[in-house]
């Protein structure tokens, strides 16, 4: 189901000034032909009048017009020419129109990570398609239904959006919402940004449990939200794992809910690992199985992103895997180490890539009476060629399936929060089990710690 966030403006606002900025973390790569992802519209009639701030397939683009049966007249067609094609990583997006400036390329501007885009296209057309000067958008006419992650149920956000500012009235340059960090030089958020928000601006900060559709801006709008909004601590100050969309040419797996939750392929049996990995540091994160299939489903880590079907977390010298029969499994051999898993159990994966010591818990136990603080009940960990280590799962038969729930410190299996938290670390992150001391979350933060 699409989750909406809806709102109609009481009253008119300048629908030729506006400025929209949002964090986005996309789940989804490789978008085929039609295919949209909704981001902000403002929409008359059912979609026959509307301003969009959308994806279309990997491109991101402002786009306006009115439609019918018998005719279309397209007022905006403004495209990035790049891709966004990375979903391990959030993009800050900022749209900002002015349609009463002379020079036309001046009435839309895009900007990426604090930077503009120079290079824009239409998508459907020769050239870019600029407002007239003076042209009113659809943008602040209370007719106008404002959408937030997909428009009427349909063209659905897949992803993580936090940090959405809408803004009546300014065109706001990036350096409004964000700035470089003082050590990365990396583009980060400000918390608390000076925004003059105008009539229907507004400040989404999704970060409110209670209230997830709160306005923290000025103005204080009511919003309402068809579908179920999840918090996530998941954000660009601190960006989680997630499995990799990019990673999953052979293992050909189903990734859902924000590339949380994967369902591998029963032809295939290859590896489905994390967008992070690191090669020093102490890590866990904790997996649920949700349905352990007919196959020999194994959770574990590896050393290298997979080279063929067949190759599975512990199908090579690189890797190591804990199977559902409570064998562990290395280079493709099996032997004796803790006890079986079924449907709903959680695993815990600690990683000590400092001591090169790996543990595995099933629903907060270690096995092998193993200690992650200690080398008691520790497996040793085998030597990777990359240097580098991710957390992943795969199936042991080509004729198996398996579906895992990840929580990566977020908090969450698919959309259930954990039952009862425990010991959080330091950098970060909510688990249904203790997190070892001393070990982090697969976050950058996290990594950043060691």
């Amino acid at each position: 189901m699409a989750v909406e966030i809806t709102r109609t403006p009481s009253s008119n606002g300048n629908q030729k000034i506006w400025t929209w900025s949002g964090w986005i973390k996309k789940a989804t790569v490789g978008m085929g032909s039609g295919d949209y992802q909704m981001l902000f519209t403002a929409n008359i009639g059912s979609g026959s009048r509307y301003t969009d701030v959308f994806f279309r397939e990997d491109y991101f683009e402002v786009f306006g017009g009115v439609y019918s049966t018998s005719t279309t007249t397209v007022d905006i067609n403004v495209s990035t020419n790049r891709k966004f094609r990375d979903p391990s990583a959030f993009y800050h997006l900022v749209v900002a129109v002015d349609t009463t400036q002379a020079t036309a390329a001046n009435r839309v501007k895009i900007y990426v990570n604090g930077v503009q885009e120079t290079s824009l296209k239409n998508y459907q057309g020769s050239s870019v398609v600029y407002p007239a000067q003076n042209n009113n958008t659809f943008m602040n006419v209370t007719t106008a239904q404002n959408r937030i992650g997909a428009s009427g149920g349909s063209y659905p956000f897949k992803g993580l959006m936090t940090h959405v500012h809408f803004v009546d009235g300014i065109a706001y340059t990036p350096s409004t919402f964000g700035e470089s960090d003082s050590t990365s030089g990396i583009w980060k958020p400000k918390t608390n940004p000076s925004v003059t928000y105008g009539t229907n601006g507004f400040f989404l900060k999704f970060e409110n449990s209670g209230n997830m559709d709160l306005d923290s801006g000025d103005n204080n709008l009511t919003f309402s939200t068809s579908g179920t909004l999840t918090q996530n601590v998941d954000t660009p100050s601190n960006n989680f794992a997630t499995w990799n969309a990019l990673d999953n040419y052979y293992a050909s797996a189903t990734l859902t809910n924000g590339n949380t939750k994967v369902a591998t392929n029963s032809s295939a049996y290859s590896a489905t690992l994390t967008s992070l990995g690191a090669s020093s540091g102490k890590y866990y994160a904790e997996f649920k199985l949700i349905d352990k299939g007919s196959g020999y489903c194994q959770i574990g880590i590896k050393g290298k992103q997979p080279t063929a079907t067949s190759d599975g977390v512990g199908a090579g010298s690189d890797g190591l895997a804990y199977r559902k029969d409570g064998y562990k499994v290395l280079n493709g051999s099996s032997s004796t180490y803790g006890t079986s898993y079924d449907n709903n159990d959680i695993i815990g994966i600690a990683m000590d890539l400092d001591n090169n010591r790996l543990f595995f818990s099933k629903n907060g136990t270690f096995q092998d009476s193993g200690d992650p603080t200690s080398s008691t009940g520790a497996i040793t960990i085998p030597t990777s060629s990359s240097g580098f280590y991710f957390m992943g799962i795969s199936d042991e038969h080509n004729n198996g399936t398996n579906t895992w729930e990840a929580n990566f410190g977020n908090g969450y299996f698919g959309t259930t929060a954990v039952a009862s938290a425990g010991t959080a670390p330091s950098e970060g992150g909510i688990f249904e089990y203790d997190c070892p001391s001393g070990y982090q979350a697969l976050c950058t933060k996290g990594i950043n710690s060691f």
